[in-house]
């Protein structure tokens, strides 16, 4: 079966397809010095374009892993996800506290969505 690799470079790619699935990157935001609130509406922007460019959306989402650099954030980032993501199709879900690539970023998503 084919793989196609999307907006790759020497050391990722943003998504990969295979087998009718999407895996996306983690994604982070590209404005970081909003909030919690901020980071997380941009992610899921460029979640949903990515998502597009493969023949997906949110409907189709099997498992989201939100990384959050400090827990407390949970309940702003949830405010948004929730307001986001499709309620008649939600994925499976783990959301953990974890120091991120840089200090300026405070939530990064990884999804896998079937196509």
């Amino acid at each position: 079966m084919a793989i196609t690799r999307r907006h790759s470079g020497p050391r990722m790619s943003q998504a990969v397809e295979h087998a009718g699935t999407v895996y996306l990157a983690g994604q982070v935001a590209g404005d970081p010095s909003q909030g919690v609130a901020g980071q997380t509406t941009q992610i899921l922007a460029q979640i949903d374009s990515l998502l597009k460019e493969c023949g997906s959306d949110k409907s189709k989402l099997l498992s989201a892993t939100i990384y959050l650099a400090d827990i407390r954030g949970f309940g702003e980032m949830n405010g948004i996800w929730d307001a986001w993501v499709d309620k008649k199709n939600p994925p499976a879900r783990a959301t953990v506290e974890a120091r991120l690539a840089g200090a300026q970023y405070l939530v990064e998503i990884a999804i896998i969505a079937a196509k």
